[in-house]
């Protein structure tokens, strides 16, 4: 992560895929493994508890194990490396069952289901609290009359409450989206070489099941070593969202500008400040959420682009997408959690909004001022806020906040 990256994330979810936490998640596999293995009668019990034992991520040179995977190929391996020397310490019998059985793809690719599932937990859980706060500004400014602008140009009045509402329905449908490709993409990953679980002696199926409890993953009920489709899935959804929010920071940044003046982010010190212009109140969430917006199709279009992957287990295009994932899921929680604390304090300037009306009125013959920019017409699109709001709060499955 670079300098130029980090402030477009989140301290969370450069922790959930830091190296210290994926090589952690990687030891949660091989623990479950061992566990699951024993539990079915394929390794001793004494082996397992051995492995387990070790699979402690303090035990181990996290740095160490991220440089050996340039040589190795796979970052897997070097792990398993330094679990087999660390079980040999305490018990050399079971250092044959590490690992046992598995592959390098099953152990990375359970592992990102597991920090994926800690990213998307945040997600989530932002995302709530950004269509709430939409909601509530939508009911707040239910009739409270704007310039509703077409191709940039005043085009009738509308009503800001409508406009939030308009925001939340993408973020709304976006989290339950994100929920049920969540729950078909985060599964364990268990294959073996050639996903036909060979060396389990008919017994991988019951292991996969006992991981994927263990490790609280879903049970794909076969090898996804090279079928990415669920997985990628979640990718484009992570692309919608931020496409959603990248419109609502448009939007904001445009209705922000001095000019216009309608509504402006949060202030508070160290926020938005210029280096040169102390007058100046950048949108800075805003920023984020464009920014995102911006790289995020990008990110999606390569993991699209890894899919053609060859026969049962892939030379480049799996290594591809382990690449732009961490990224995309970087990228987008920077987005809502940067939305998700800017909205509920965004400041509103319904005089302002209502000035825009009668400036443009005061420009233009009668007929039309009254046809099209009567500011009582907001008053008809409070009701249509008043339906969706309630309808958005009951798929929220809350109360607006």
């Amino acid at each position: 992560m670079s300098i130029f990256e980090g402030f477009l994330s989140t301290s969370e979810t450069l922790a959930a895929f830091s190296d210290h936490n994926f090589v952690a998640a990687m030891l949660r596999f091989e623990a479950a493994l061992a566990g699951a293995q024993a539990a079915e009668g394929l390794i001793p019990e004494s082996a397992a508890r051995s492995i387990v034992g070790s699979c402690k991520v303090e035990l181990f040179d996290v740095a160490k194990i991220v440089r050996d995977s340039g040589r190795a190929g796979s970052v897997a391996i070097p792990l398993v490396k330094s679990l087999k020397e660390s079980v040999g310490l305490f018990n050399a019998d079971a250092v044959p069952f590490v690992h046992f059985g598995s592959t390098s793809q099953d152990v990375i690719d359970s592992a990102m289901s597991l920090v994926t599932r800690e990213a998307v937990a945040l997600v989530a859980t932002d995302l709530a609290k950004a269509a709430h706060a939409l909601l509530a500004h939508a009911k707040r400014h239910a009739a409270t009359p704007m310039l509703a602008r077409t191709l940039m140009q005043p085009a009738s009045v509308t009503s800001f409450g409508l406009k939030c509402a308009g925001w939340a329905a993408p973020l709304v449908r976006s989290r339950a989206r994100l929920a049920e490709a969540a729950r078909h993409a985060l599964k364990v990953q268990l294959g073996g070489a050639v996903g036909t679980l060979a060396q389990m002696k008919g017994q991988g199926p019951a292991v996969r099941r006992r991981m994927a409890q263990e490790l609280g993953l879903g049970d794909p009920g076969q090898t996804w070593h090279t079928q990415r489709d669920e997985w990628i899935a979640l990718g484009c959804e992570l692309g919608l969202m931020a496409g959603s929010l990248g419109k609502i920071a448009k939007d904001i940044a445009l209705m922000g500008q001095y000019e216009v003046a309608e509504v402006a982010e949060p202030s508070e010190p160290g926020r938005g400040g210029s280096s040169a212009m102390p007058h100046k109140r950048n949108p800075v969430a805003s920023m984020v959420a464009l920014a995102a917006a911006g790289r995020a199709p990008q990110r999606v279009a390569a993991l699209l682009a890894a899919m053609p992957q060859e026969h049962e287990r892939a030379l480049g295009p799996w290594q591809a997408e382990l690449a732009e994932w961490p990224q995309l899921l970087m990228s987008a929680h920077g987005s809502v959690r940067a939305l998700a604390t800017a909205l509920p304090g965004l400041q509103v300037d319904a005089a302002r909004m209502l000035a825009n009306i009668e400036r443009l009125r005061a420009e233009l013959p009668r007929e039309a001022a009254d046809e099209w920019f009567d500011p009582a017409l907001a008053t008809h699109a409070a009701t249509i806020v008043h339906a969706q709001v309630q309808d958005l709060q009951d798929q929220l499955g809350n109360t607006a906040r």
